[in-house]
């Protein structure tokens, strides 16, 4: 099993369960390094003073937050620990709220919560309270010396604890401006209504990948072998305009009804090969 990024307790009430954190998420995107254009050789990054001009060592360097320009107050790590007070290694469950109350803007990283040793029963206890409920438990969690506002969940057998973002943490949408629905004709909308139901599909999160990530590897294992690469181009999508888009909303609708006719008739076809084949077995 890996190895926990965080060690402590789910506080429910009265009742304190001992878990820790696992990563739920994995970057899978190539890593690059900067390098000397004239011999390929790894550039490496040098922590410089900024008043002397010299390189400076990790154990000399200390955290400051800038008050004014030019001047700092330095914190130490007592310091962070003192702030954190005694809830340091505690989720703290404050709320349990419905989960389509909650603007999806406000979610960031979830983190896999497994039981501690002697704390199996109690964690399925309140995993299976939450998932009767309905609901999902808001809490505080103080990790890498930040306090975070955290949504704790059921998924299959597991509790999910995913880091949220502070309301004020959230740009003000009364910022921007965004355009008027006044405008919008009803044979528009339903055309564009039209157009939604027929890419209508069940939730596969599988089938979605990353073609770029996919391409840049191809590049990169061509390169390996010092072999050229030509990957096809993407059509370069048109521009929506006013004036055509009726026109577009409808050759939209075309293509996607002749897809999903192609996904069908394939399906079929693949399915009388297969009922075939179990009769010849059977046979």
């Amino acid at each position: 099993m890996p190895r926990a990024l965080w060690k402590g307790s789910v506080s429910f009430g009265l009742v304190s369960i001992p878990v820790e954190l696992h990563t739920a998420v994995r970057d899978n995107r190539p890593r690059f390094r900067l390098l000397h254009a004239e011999d390929k050789s790894p550039i490496r990054m040098e922590r410089v003073c900024q008043r002397e001009g010299e390189p400076v060592a990790w154990d000399d360097l200390v955290k400051g937050y800038e008050y004014q320009k030019g001047r700092f107050v330095v914190l130490t790590k007592e310091d962070f620990r003192a702030a954190a007070l005694e809830k340091s290694r505690t989720v703290d469950i404050l709320d349990f709220v419905k989960a389509e109350e909650i603007d999806d803007r406000f979610f960031e990283t979830p983190y896999y919560v497994l039981p501690g040793k002697g704390g199996e029963h109690a964690y399925a206890l309140l995993r299976d309270a939450i998932r009767a409920s309905g609901r999902i438990g808001i809490s505080k969690i103080i990790l890498r010396e930040r306090q975070h506002l955290a949504a704790l969940e059921p998924i299959g057998d597991a509790l999910v604890l995913t880091m949220m973002r502070f309301a004020d943490e959230l740009a003000d949408l009364s910022a921007f401006s965004f355009p008027s629905s006044s405008k919008v004709r009803r044979q528009e909308l339903d055309m564009a209504r039209m157009l939604v139901e027929n890419l209508a599909a069940e939730w596969q999160p599988a089938k979605y990948t990353d073609d770029y990530r996919e391409s840049l590897m191809k590049v990169i294992r061509a390169k390996m072998k010092g072999k050229p690469v030509k990957l096809e181009a993407g059509e370069e999508p048109r521009s929506a305009e006013v004036v055509d888009l009726m026109e577009r909303l409808r050759q939209s609708l075309e293509g996607a009804k002749g897809a999903r006719s192609s996904a069908g008739r394939a399906r079929k076809k693949s399915a009388r090969a297969s009922g075939r084949s179990k009769k010849k077995r059977a046979a």
